[in-house]
């Protein structure tokens, strides 16, 4: 999408924020603790944008490449990458037409990507496709029964960002790409997007896990061996 190349040089503001960075730190600490990165494991990481998650699993040993549909991003994340000494292929390419042989990764890793994906079972084909036996396979998105969504979604947030471009879906929508490889899904990111600056902390999370749907979720499935 040109969207992405048009934003890319912007997206990483976002983290830099008080907001941004502790969704980043929920949704990261989310994802590995079901993804459970290992030293070696060869990692395609989907919609890879900026490399932000493709550098952390490098900084945990994996094996990592980034694919990305934007080749700005792209161009980013090689020069991060670059810049912290790590070694990471990275390629424009399309999450629906994968040029990687079968079996090819241990695991496949994909946060905040699908929702921007018309055919998202074809993506999805195409991810477990590539991922070997027994190997994982991770979706992390924005939660389409949240607050964060609904935020997103919004006349004045919505006509000025790339999430203009976004279909939003519910954890059931996600499970429902491979049901019977589901391992589990689990929400974060509890606390809404107009949370005062005084409030974005854990303890506050963990009150807003209580009444609140998770901004961000995650679906973990497992490829049978």
């Amino acid at each position: 999408m040109a969207v992405f190349d048009k934003k890319a040089k912007y997206y990483d503001a976002w983290y830099e924020s008080k907001i941004g960075s502790f969704a980043d730190k929920v949704e990261t600490e989310l994802a590995f603790r079901l993804f459970e990165p290992k030293n070696g494991m060869k990692v395609l990481d989907v919609g890879c944008g900026t490399g932000l998650f493709s550098i952390k699993l490098a900084g945990l040993g994996c094996k990592v490449t980034g694919i990305d549909i934007s080749k700005q991003m792209i161009d980013i994340a090689k020069r991060k990458a670059v810049e912290r000494n790590l070694s990471i292929d990275f390629y424009q390419m399309d999450v629906n037409e994968l040029n990687f042989e079968e079996e090819s990764f241990d695991a496949v890793f994909s946060m905040a990507t699908l929702e921007f994906i018309e055919n998202t079972q074809k993506a999805y084909n195409q991810m477990y496709k590539v991922l070997k036996k027994d190997g994982p396979l991770l979706i992390g998105s924005i939660n389409k029964d949240s607050k964060w969504a609904k935020m997103y979604m919004s006349k004045t947030i919505n006509q000025n960002s790339i999430f203009k471009h976004a279909n939003f879906r519910s954890i059931k929508d996600i499970e429902d790409l491979d049901r019977k490889n589901v391992v589990t899904s689990r929400e974060c990111l509890f606390i809404p997007p107009d949370t005062t600056l005084d409030n974005i902390n854990m303890e506050m999370e963990k009150k807003m896990a209580i009444t609140e749907s998770g901004g961000f979720f995650c679906v973990l499935f497992r490829k049978p061996e």
